[in-house]
């Protein structure tokens, strides 16, 4: 599959969780950056969008404050979405990953708003709460909601299997070069011991029993998409 197909059916995804995340009764609201850490991932179809997005809204200086937190402490994780759901299956243990990490700033926020609103990942996209994080200090999450945030995550990482996960701060960091754009774009890119790990298929989906119902309209949504395009 090609870039461009790959971008088209990201943004489908992205259209369908907006739907999805719309009939919420959520607290976030613009201004509202609590959750807006260094901490979040997203996978490299994901960091290419973004960064074509800066470069062609002149918002290039972006890439100095990326470069300035790589020095900071930083979630990254081991395995993927999709890597968890097929350790799970088989009744094998995940690695353990650390959580301990301080829960700093995005490098990319300014004034507590996001210049790559438009293009965020679904990493931040997914990020609701019923109440407002600042004063409670943690987001209340339904568990239906979790459940379709693995799932979305699920899709997003099978449609750029034949690319790498990470830390936002390390994934824009490798997307900022020209050459691995690329590279990615002609699907030879490799990852050059960079925080980044692959990307697997869907080989299995992550939805409990007792969701199964409630979520077969969004799974379906997702399933018709490349037949869509």
């Amino acid at each position: 599959m090609d870039l461009n197909s790959k971008l088209a059916i990201l943004d489908r995804i992205y259209g369908v969780y907006d739907e999805f995340a719309a009939n919420l009764h959520i607290a976030c609201k613009k201004y509202c950056a609590g959750c807006c850490t260094h901490n979040v991932t997203m996978t490299t179809l994901e960091g290419y969008l973004i960064v074509k997005n800066v470069i062609s809204y002149g918002q290039s200086s972006l890439f100095e404050n990326i470069e300035k937190a790589t020095s900071k402490r930083r979630f990254q994780p081991q395995i993927t979405t999709n890597r968890l759901a097929d350790i799970c299956i088989k009744g094998k243990d995940p690695p353990k990953e650390e959580n301990d990490y301080l829960r700093g700033s995005c490098p990319l926020l300014k004034d507590n708003q996001c210049p790559i609103y438009r293009a965020r990942p679904f990493g931040c996209r997914c990020f609701v709460s019923k109440h407002d994080c600042r004063e409670k200090g943690y987001a209340e999450v339904d568990s239906l909601v979790l459940t379709v945030n693995n799932l979305f995550l699920q899709f997003i990482e099978n449609v750029d299997f034949q690319g790498f996960s990470g830390n936002l701060i390390d994934m824009l960091t490798f997307m900022a070069s020209k050459k691995n754009r690329h590279n990615y774009k002609m699907n030879t890119l490799e990852n050059q011991d960079t925080g980044l790990i692959p990307n697997m298929k869907i080989k299995v989906l992550m939805i409990p029993p007792d969701h199964r119902v409630k979520i077969k309209p969004i799974l379906n949504a997702l399933q018709c998409i490349k037949l869509d395009l």
